[in-house]
């Protein structure tokens, strides 16, 4: 066996799963484990992973676990490598319990080192075990299953036995028994203890011999390993023995000196019995050596033991590896096992391609990506934030000048607009728009920065932050390859979304005329959409003003409140369906002098239309409404955000942009929405996208979130279309 090399495209996300304290469960009732793996054990294996070059986190597998889990390493994109698990849970209770972490496991997808639950299962049920082992002509000393405590031994079988529970690991229970009282005493214990059948076997009398495996089709054999048990008390290993509470040392040979012949003849059934149980990575092989040198499987330990003096590490340090390389080759091999190579396929054959290496660039650095998404939305710049948002300037500034753009001044007004483009300009290129404020309402508490498994949460991450990071690192990922520089690309920040784009407008308008495509970076919808048209939307300030009346007093016009909700409820009436627009009224304040009624009434009117033409019908069919005479009244535009039509180019560069995503299958669906965006403010020769941004909801509450899979995902598609539009 050679020694182990660390191997750089190995290195992934791994949590190291294990049971000692935790008792997190709902329930806790039934047979509970006694199997503890030590701390320091604990350690060393997150050291030796970490020497790896893994990320590693250690977690107790209760019922916590899955959450944990999927916050640690969240779901891959195809061709990305996961994250693995490194499982040496023992269980917190009940039957078959090696099996309970590995079902888990293979329920939500995550890859593992060590075998699965099938083989474990088998494994802990000793009497299975040897029915398996005899059916493949494997040897094994002959047995009986007691099922009572008043149970005694068939006659084939002869004193001394060894009994042990039927469904134990590690020699609990284990004893040696010379006759019936001592058998009947034994088996009580068992039955008491563990609260299942005794398995009683007859006694090698010989050498113990262990036999450790690592690898698969076919595993690797290390050297066996002989159990010096001395001259004090029986030539078996108990649990009294491997926990020191014997008080004597056993000693370890290694390779037992058993000679060539008996050496690959333990080595064959070492290999047999691995396959005969369907294991996988690693297992320990325990046999006796009769001294008629024939040789008997005794048990096969599914998770052998990794503690510092078991013998399956002193079988591998013979055969030249240590601790750390042990545990990285235990990765290697459970790699090589789920994605058929030591490393998962990618999808385009040469490594140094522009695809394979962006790919590579963005999904190994999810991590980053996160951490400059809390980066950004720790930082305040509400659309009303003066001081919060000059700081997200200099920052954005910052950063992609980092990434090799210079300003456009043409484009740059330094109060609410700021463009940034390659060395080759965006003229008939690409253009990107997001926005640095966050249009978040004044009265909605702020939310810092935090995550679930699903989910990132904090102010104005879905409709501001996330987008800044995918495009920074979209970006950072085309320079790595050396492609940015050649790109036609632009991009555009501006910041007053809060305040309907009312300011930013002419500039965005002159930059999207000047780009051949435009991608609007606001988020996706949930379940993967794009924006290829949007409604238009105007806001209205209504304000009618009368005299002061008393209550009850005499008038020959209305209430002014009376008069005024008559007629915005039939402005309200012109919402129409069929012509897909709506009117609503928000806001709707009123003003009176102290035990008079109101004199003044003021609201806000939103309408929201398909086109130009159907929202000046809107608006002479409102005037009409409020009519004239009886109160005076005024109505006046506040803002108007120009509908994004659905055209053939549109439709065109989405399909586009799915078919980007098909190849890494990420899933690119399109919409219409009725809320406006500055897509709207492309003009009509220019193909534009909007919700292009990591797919999000909740926007402007203390809920809002973006989806973590989205984030990586949206950042892939979008240096990947960026790449693909230069080769056209």
């Amino acid at each position: 066996m050679n020694n182990f090399t660390f191997r750089e495209e190995l290195r992934v996300k791994i949590a190291l799963i294990y049971n000692r304290e935790s008792q997190n469960v709902i329930n806790l009732f039934g047979l509970p484990n006694r199997e503890k793996i030590g701390k320091k054990t604990i350690k060393r294996i997150t050291d030796a992973l970490k020497k790896g070059g893994h990320q590693v986190i250690a977690l107790e597998g209760d019922k916590d676990l899955v959450d944990r889990l999927e916050e640690f390493m969240p779901r891959v994109l195809k061709g990305e490598r996961p994250g693995m698990a490194f499982n040496v849970s023992y269980g917190i209770q009940g039957q078959a319990r090696y099996t309970h972490v590995p079902s888990i496991l293979e329920m939500i997808g995550i890859p593992y080192v060590a075998s699965g639950p099938l083989a474990h299962s088998l494994a802990l049920d000793k009497v299975v075990t040897k029915m398996i082992l005899r059916q493949h002509n494997i040897p094994t000393p002959d047995f009986a299953v007691l099922n009572g405590p008043n149970d005694i031994a068939p006659p084939d079988l002869s004193y001394p036995l060894i009994v042990k529970p039927k469904n134990e690991a590690v020699s609990f229970g284990l004893k040696i028994v010379n006759n019936d009282e001592e058998l009947k005493e034994a088996a009580a214990v068992i039955y008491n203890e563990f609260q299942q059948p005794v398995l009683a076997e007859q006694y090698i009398e010989g050498r113990e011999i262990n036999v450790g495996l690592l690898g698969n089709s076919p595993p690797e054999v290390l050297p066996p390993v002989e159990l010096a048990f001395g001259e004090e008390g029986p030539a078996v290993y108990s649990y009294e023995d491997k926990t020191g509470a014997s008080g004597r040392t056993i000693g370890h040979i290694c390779p037992a000196p058993i000679g060539e012949e008996l050496t690959l003849r333990a080595e064959d059934l070492a290999r047999r019995a691995f396959s005969a149980l369907g294991c996988y990575d690693c297992a320990r092989v325990d046999m006796r050596l009769d001294k008629e040198n024939r040789l008997y499987v005794l048990e096969l330990n599914s998770l052998p033991s990794l503690g510092e003096h078991g013998s399956y590490l002193i079988g591998a340090e013979y055969a030249g590896l240590d601790f750390a390389a042990v545990i990285n080759r235990l990765v290697e091999v459970a790699s090589a096992r789920y994605f058929g190579t030591p490393t998962p396929p990618q999808f385009d054959t040469d490594p140094q391609s522009a695809k394979s290496s962006a790919f590579s660039f963005i999904t190994q650095r999810r991590d980053e990506l996160e951490k400059r998404l809390e980066y950004w939305t720790n930082l305040s710049s509400r659309t009303t934030d003066s001081i919060g948002l000059r700081q997200a300037v200099q920052r954005a500034g910052r950063t992609f000048r980092e990434v090799g753009l210079g300003t456009v001044p043409d484009f740059t007004d330094d109060h609410v607009v700021w463009t940034w483009e390659t060395r080759r300009g965006f003229q008939e290129g690409t253009l990107l728009i997001a926005h640095l404020d966050s249009p978040t309402p004044a009265d909605v508490p702020r939310q810092r920065f935090h995550r679930d498994a699903e989910w990132l949460y904090g102010e104005g991450i879905g409709s501001s932050r996330a987008s800044l990071v995918m495009v920074e690192f979209a970006l950072r990922a085309l320079r790595s390859t050396k492609q940015l520089r050649h790109l036609p690309l632009g991009l555009l920040l501006y910041a007053d979304e809060g305040r309907d784009a009312r300011y930013s407008a002419s500039k965005i308008e002159a930059a999207a005329a000047k780009a051949g495509t435009v991608l609007v970076l606001r988020p996706g919808n949930i379940a993967d959409y794009v924006i290829n048209s949007r409604r238009g939307q105007r806001k209205y300030g209504f304000r009618v003003e009368g005299p002061s009346i008393k209550p009850g007093g005499a008038s020959r016009r209305p209430e002014i409140v009376r008069w005024a909700w008559g007629k915005l409820d039939k402005i309200s009436q012109l919402t129409s369906r069929k012509k897909r627009m709506s009117v609503s009224v928000l806001d709707l304040h009123t003003e009176g002098l102290p035990g008079w009624l109101p004199h003044s009434l003021s609201a806000t009117i939103l309408v929201t239309y398909p086109r130009n033409s159907v929202a000046d019908e809107i608006d002479h069919d409102m005037r009409a409404i409020l009519g004239h005479g009886s109160y005076n009244w005024e109505l006046e535009p506040v803002s108007d955000r120009p509908p994004m039509p659905q055209r053939r180019k549109n439709t065109a560069l989405a399909q586009e942009l799915a078919g980007t995503g098909e190849e890494w299958q990420i899933p690119v669906q399109r919409q219409s929405s009725v809320w406006p965006s500055v897509a709207g403010l492309v003009p009509a020769g220019t193909s534009c996208l909007c919700g292009v941004g990591p797919c999000a909801h909740n926007l402007g509450t203390p809920q809002e979130a973006v989806q973590r899979i989205s984030l990586v995902q949206r950042t892939l598609l979008l240096a990947q279309f960026l790449t693909d539009q230069q080769a056209e």
